[in-house]
């Protein structure tokens, strides 16, 4: 089973659509997608970090059968820092695959041997 951490924040930028203006609502409708693609027979299991607090109504745990999760702290690559420490303590980092635009987080799972796919590249755009 393939089992992907979604880079939350940097899939939510890489569509001008206007979710500056709803950063909250932009979280919840990509938890939506994730629960969605699950629904709609992908196999995958799915965990999203986000950076920021934790939402009152998507607080960290699994929902919908998609674990979120949030940075362990404020300040920039917050969340990536989290995707790294997720990378690094799985046990077979090699079967996980991490969804980001960005080059230093793609470098540092990388060196840890998960495999990165880009934002639009999985949204299929």
């Amino acid at each position: 089973m393939k089992r992907l951490i979604v880079d939350g924040m940097n899939v939510i930028g890489s569509r001008p659509d206007g979710w500056w203006r709803d950063r909250d609502g932009a979280a919840r409708r990509l938890v939506e997608e994730l629960q969605s693609r699950g629904a709609d027979g992908d196999e995958a299991r799915y965990a999203v970090v986000f950076d920021g607090r934790p939402l009152a109504d998507l607080p960290e745990g699994i929902h919908g059968g998609v674990l979120v999760a949030y940075a362990r702290r404020g300040g920039q690559n917050a969340a990536d820092d989290r995707i790294v420490e997720e990378v690094e303590h799985d046990r077979d980092p090699r079967t996980l695959t991490v969804v980001t635009s960005d080059a230093t987080l793609r470098s540092r799972v990388q060196s840890l041997g998960a495999v990165v796919i880009g934002a639009r590249q999985w949204r299929g755009e």
